[in-house]
This record gives C-alpha cells, sequence and structure tokens, in this order.
C-alpha cells in the first residue's frame, strides 16, 4: 500500500512565527508528530511519503503515486484539510481522516468525502481499521467508545520521514490528558482527566531517534499539561537529564504546564537540569472572578503574579496565554492583562478572544442558554478569530481591546524592557550545569545571519535601540547565561512585531463585515426600550 501523509496548512497565527522563521532560514515551526505517530502505527511493509503543506504543495506525482491518503489535523487546519479531502476525492483515491478536528466535528469530515474517519487515540482505532480494510470494507467510522490508549504502547513516532532541516524546534509527546476542569478547554474531553505517560525508556528511544536524524537544537514536549501526572514526570526527567549528560545537552526543552508548577521547586530544578528552558502557561485571566466562572481553580490559589516570578526565578523563561471575553468580565481587560503582564514581567504573550471549542462544557452550556452562533459553521477559530458565540459585552468591545492590547505589549521599547527584566531573573546558573554548553554566541552560519539581523533591527533600524543595547550589556554583566535568551526573544520579535499589526487589520475588517446588531449584541439581551408614548403617556401620567 503506498500511503500519502498529508499536514493540512497553519493560516498565519500568533504561533505561526513566520518573521522568526525567515530570519532562521527554516520553513515551518515543528513538524506533524501526530502524522509521524500514525505512520508508524500502520503497517509497516507499507510505503510512506509525507507532504507539509506548512511549505510544500501535494503534486500531481504525488496524487499519482497514492493509493491511500492520509490526513489530521487541529480545527484551525480545517480549511485546507477539507480541500484535501475533495481533491483526494475527486482523484479517486481513499481517503482517512483523524486527529482533534476530526474527532470534534467527524460529520465535516464525512460530508467532505472521507471515506473512513479514524476517531480518538490512534493506538486503539488504527487496529480497528486495519481489520476493516481485511475484511474489504470501504468505509467506516471507528472510535474508541470512550477508551483511553495505553501511552506504553504508543510506537516510537516516524522521524526518519521529515527533513529536519525544514523545521526550527523538533516535537516528542509524554503524556496525554490533563487533571484540571477548565470549561473552555476540550482536551479533557478529548483525551481525559487522566494524565496517561510513557515510560523513561521510551523517551530515551525518541531522544536517540530524534538524535540520530542530526538535530541538534530545541525539542518541543507537546503535553497539553507536562505536570499533569507529577508521580511518572519525575523519573522521566531523572532519565532526560542522564541522556542529557551521556550525549552532552545536544537538546533544549519546551513544553506547557499550568501555574501550580510554582509549587513544586524539585520539579523545577529537574527540569533546568534536563535543559528545558522554556514553559508556556495558560494564566488566562488577571480577574479572579473570571477564571472561578471557568473553573480554572489551580490559578487562584495565591497570588499569580507571585507564581510566574517563582517559576522564571528558578530559571525557566515563560510565555504566557490570555483570554478576552469571560462571562461578566468588566471592561478594560486589556489593560488589566497589560498591568499585569508588566508587573509580572512576561515579554512573550498571546491574546486571544474566548472560542467555544466543540465538545467543551463551555459549548454545552451556551448552546443550552440559546448563545451559540450554529450558523458560525466555517470558523476555523484561529487567534485572530471573533467570539463564536454571543458575549456578554459588545463584539466590537473586545475586538478593539484585543488589537489594542497587542499594540502595548509588542511595542518595541516595551518589549525589550520585559524581555531584559524576565531574563535577568532567570538565574540559569543556580542549579549544577556541569557539562552543558549554554553558549550565548551563534554556533552555525544560519545562526550568525540571524545574530546579525537582530543586531541590525534592534540595535541599529529601530527607535528603541538604546533599550536593546543596555538591555545586552547589563546583562553581559551581570547574567551571562542569559543573553542567549534575550536574543532569542529579539528573533521571535521580528513575528510579533509585525503580528500585532496584522490583528489590528484582521479584527477591524471582521467587525466592519458585521451588522450593527451583530457588533452590538449581548447576553442577556437588554429589557426593551418603552415606546415614545408610552414614557409621554407616563409623564402626563
Amino acid at each position: 500500500m503506498k500511503v500519502l501523509l498529508i499536514n493540512p496548512d497553519f493560516p498565519p497565527s500568533f504561533w505561526s512565527f513566520e518573521g522568526a522563521l525567515k530570519l532562521l532560514g527554516v520553513k515551518s515551526f515543528l513538524p506533524p508528530l501526530g502524522l509521524l505517530t500514525v505512520a508508524a502505527l500502520l503497517p509497516q511493509e507499507w510505503e510512506f511519503r509525507l507532504i507539509d503543506r506548512e511549505f510544500e504543495d501535494v503534486s500531481e506525482d504525488d496524487w499519482a503515486w497514492a493509493e491511500m491518503v492520509v490526513l489530521t489535523g487541529m480545527i484551525v487546519q480545517r480549511s485546507d484539510m477539507l480541500d484535501l479531502i475533495r481533491q483526494g476525492k475527486q482523484r479517486g483515491k481513499t481517503v482517512v481522516v483523524g486527529g482533534p478536528y476530526a474527532m470534534s466535528l467527524p460529520n465535516e469530515v464525512l460530508e467532505a468525502g472521507a471515506d473512513f474517519a479514524v476517531l480518538d487515540e490512534g493506538e486503539l482505532t488504527i487496529p480497528m481499521f486495519l481489520e476493516a480494510l481485511e475484511r474489504g470494507e470501504t468505509s467506516g467510522t471507528f472510535t474508541a467508545n470512550g477508551q483511553k490508549a495505553d501511552m506504553t504502547t504508543s510506537p516510537l513516532p516516524r522521524y526518519d520521514l521529515i527533513d529536519v532541516k525544514n523545521y526550527n524546534t523538533m516535537s516528542i509527546q509524554f503524556s496525554r490528558g490533563c487533571p484540571f476542569l477548565c470549561e473552555f478547554c476540550d482536551i479533557i474531553t478529548l483525551f481525559g482527566r487522566r494524565p496517561r505517560t510513557k515510560t523513561p525508556a521510551q523517551i530515551r528511544a525518541e531522544l536517540d531517534q530524534i538524535y540520530a536524524t542530526g538535530w541538534r537544537g530545541g525539542v518541543f514536549m507537546v503535553d497539553d499539561n507536562f505536570i499533569g501526572n507529577r508521580l511518572t514526570v519525575k523519573p522521566m526527567l531523572e532519565e532526560v537529564i542522564d541522556w542529557q549528560r551521556e550525549h552532552n545537552f545536544p537538546f533544549t526543552f519546551t513544553t506547557e504546564a499550568s501555574v501550580d508548577l510554582a509549587e513544586a521547586p524539585e520539579l523545577m530544578k529537574q527540569m533546568r537540569l534536563a535543559n528545558f528552558v522554556t514553559v508556556f502557561v495558560g494564566i488566562e485571566s488577571p480577574d479572579e472572578e473570571s477564571l472561578v466562572h471557568i473553573k480554572k481553580k489551580q490559578n487562584v490559589r495565591g497570588s499569580l503574579i507571585d507564581r510566574v516570578k517563582t517559576i522564571n526565578a528558578s530559571g525557566l523563561k515563560i510565555m504566557g496565554g490570555f483570554i478576552i471575553g469571560f462571562d461578566g468580565e468588566k471592561s478594560g481587560a486589556d489593560k488589566r492583562i497589560l498591568e499585569f503582564v508588566e508587573e509580572a514581567q512576561i515579554p512573550i504573550v498571546t491574546v486571544s478572544l474566548l472560542q467555544a471549542l466543540p465538545k467543551t462544557a463551555l459549548t454545552d452550556r451556551l448552546r443550552a442558554e440559546g448563545r451559540l452562533l450554529e450558523d458560525d459553521a466555517d470558523a476555523d477559530l484561529n487567534s485572530s478569530s471573533l467570539t463564536n458565540f454571543v458575549p456578554t459585552r459588545p463584539l466590537s468591545e473586545l475586538a478593539r481591546e484585543q488589537a489594542s492590547i497587542y499594540q502595548e505589549l509588542y511595542d518595541p521599547k516595551r518589549f525589550i524592557e520585559r524581555a531584559f527584566h524576565h531574563n535577568m531573573a532567570t538565574k540559569d546558573g543556580i542549579f549544577p550545569t556541569k557539562g552543558m554548553p549554554p553558549s550565548s554566541l551563534p554556533r552555525n552560519s544560519v545562526q550568525v545571519f540571524a545574530f546579525l539581523k537582530v543586531l541590525m533591527n534592534q540595535g541599529v533600524i529601530r527607535s528603541s535601540r538604546v533599550a536593546f543595547w543596555r538591555g545586552l550589556f547589563s546583562l553581559f554583566r551581570h547574567n551571562k547565561p542569559a543573553v542567549k535568551g534575550y536574543i532569542s526573544m529579539m528573533g521571535l520579535y521580528e513575528h510579533l512585531y509585525k503580528f500585532k499589526n496584522d490583528v489590528r487589520v484582521e479584527m477591524t475588517s471582521q467587525i466592519a463585515q458585521l451588522s450593527e446588531q451583530d457588533r452590538t449584541r449581548v447576553w442577556p439581551p437588554p429589557p426593551p426600550e418603552l415606546t415614545a408614548p408610552t414614557k409621554a403617556g407616563a409623564k402626563a401620567g
């Protein structure tokens, strides 16, 4: 069987980092780990060809070669995935679809023409699909009926199917699931509340495989909550520490974790010893009432700002995620988020309008309240999308606040000041790092070019150049190991500098296309105004 694996295109977004990738001479941020795992779960005597639509098209030769087309992706990839399904069927191919988008909205992929919907976790449903093929079946939908996969059965992803030179960062998965109950999150419905993990030996084998490709650099641990199962993460980190020492620390790690990481000093120490450098934290809102309302109770146990600073002081750099549009939120959320970010000194921050994702408690509640915009079927729920429900504040106000905060957050001088203070607080040297080479200088020609480009843009061209040089020299004097992080953030800023304006244009355009009623509609609707005659009559009476 000749199988064409296709990763659908992502639209431009905060996370696409186009400007930074161009600077580094790479084509995409992350490889499609889901497809690499699917390829490992299919019969290994089959032939595979992988096309990543992030930077390459599917040629007619690719279509002609394939007997089967396999697609997987997230909701944000919806538009390209549906188009690829149709293209595959127009060419008479067997089209198989899975992944988070298909799991959330299976009817959409089937209506587009997919022959097979292989839903839930592939470790459980791909064997069902293969059995159906052996029986001669030509279509079908396969689900695990609530059962979750044992991660210890997950195979080594087929990293050999990609050219690692096309990517900025490699990806690896340790766990699935999250123990919390955040109302807007679909992780607990798709992957469960009991985080399941791979063994330390599995992670070692995957690191060996990535290393064998020649990769040296960043690795993203793609777990939705890296510390969801602390009992298993500690022995895994011990294995990673040993592996890194044996290989002279070729990798740096990034991951996502809940803010209660701040309550686990030993775990943070282990992460630093393993060479974890960055953690994305879903802060969501500085308003405690909003956090309680959305059941993000792990964020209201003590001062959020203090916990962010604790994580940063451990040697881990933080990226923060915020959301505007929670029920009952007061006007000025952009100002409150900005105040929080600047007090906590978080350089890189994403701010989205709240989205009601399929199969979440939020969507169920909004639908019951009659607030879900059911006709919004074509929305890709991107980071610059409007809400897909009737909010408690006018949509025009929410959009204005999102556009405004990006302008403020990524003003050049403001960004540099936050990056400097954040890196100054990142005391990389407080833990033993024997054998670790945390060089602050570029080590190949591409990195040299990127380094010089950053120096030119930040240190010469932009009006914030004085702040840039002051921060750089101060770090050299007082916290030299953090210089690399500072320069890396300046590289990412090449994307953020443009993205802040893209958000403003996109928000303005989307709002302009709405009717005045849709721009100003809120929930609950205000009581009908009294008519003029009634008012007059009331006054006369």
